[in-house]
């Protein structure tokens, strides 16, 4: 599908709509993380009405990309864009959190229809997607696996030994993306534990990297496609994103990781959204 103005206008329409629902859906819930999810909406936009091979109406679909959230706790980005797509109706993203929901503070594969992986404990994502990568390899599959994963759990070891495997085996079905936030829950990464120069660690690992901002939409759509052209290496996508995008009064505050807002905060955030993009919230509003 071609990426005129008119379709980066729509996605750009419906990162702000899932921004909306996430505000909206970690007030309902009274727990949830904030930052991360609202910094990622661009990019789940960019996937789920874009770059995935999906079906929403046939999740199971077997020639359907893999789209694995290694970083669980951001999962209402994920519902969100799944709602939006047409997974299950927008209004049950009300019930995340609450007791026998499909919406689990962290995704739970076999809860949820369109779920890849259960993801929780950070730094395993990334070898799971290995995996799958490498048995569409031996089978001679033609489906990509696509793994998002925090900057935060690049401090995992597990993580470097996906990295080894998968720049061993030359994995070029395999794109990464890196939620480049510079948080975590104690604080900014270079303060807690430094990662830089992450770019060149992975380039030492056989990786292609490419470094966008994870707030352009386009930009996020082109690195894709120049991953899919190269040929025998995986691809680390290192997406640069202000976490809490679109709220000015949490933009890079790293209190905001894992807390949700309450009632009043939400009509306020939702307010703000409103006044920077010129729109009208949706049914949280």
């Amino acid at each position: 599908m071609a990426l005129t103005d008119e379709k980066i206008a729509e996605l750009e329409q419906t990162a702000e709509k899932i921004r909306e629902t996430i505000i909206g859906m970690l007030v309902a819930a009274g727990s949830g993380h904030t930052a991360g999810p609202l910094g990622m909406a661009d990019i789940f936009t960019a996937f789920y009405f874009h770059i995935l091979k999906h079906d929403p109406k046939n999740p199971d679909w077997e020639e359907r990309d893999r789209l694995v959230l290694s970083n669980g706790h951001i999962v209402p980005v994920r519902y969100a864009a799944m709602a939006h797509a047409g997974y299950f109706p927008i209004e049950e993203c009300a019930t995340l959190r609450k007791f026998g929901s499909r919406l689990q503070g962290h995704p739970e594969r076999i809860r949820l229809p369109g779920l890849e992986t259960t993801s929780g404990p950070l730094g395993e994502g990334l070898s799971q997607a290995t995996g799958m990568a490498y048995a569409f390899r031996m089978d001679g599959r033609r489906e990509r696996v696509y793994c998002l994963v925090s900057d935060g759990e690049q401090e995992a070891g597990n993580t470097w030994e996906a990295a080894l495997f998968a720049g061993k085996h030359k994995l070029s079905n395999l794109t990464a993306v890196m939620d480049r936030n510079n948080i975590q829950i104690d604080g900014m990464t270079e303060d807690v534990m430094p990662l830089e120069p992450i770019a060149d660690k992975y380039r030492a690992f056989n990786w292609h990297v490419i470094e966008v901002n994870g707030h352009d939409i386009p930009a996020c759509i082109a690195a894709v496609e120049e991953a899919q052209a190269i040929y025998e290496k995986p691809t680390m996508i290192i997406a640069h994103t202000i976490p809490g995008k679109g709220v000015p009064e949490i933009e890079f505050d790293y209190r905001w990781h894992g807390k949700p807002p309450t009632a009043e905060e939400g009509k306020r955030f939702l307010k703000e959204l409103r006044t920077l993009q010129g729109k009208v919230p949706n049914e949280y509003a």
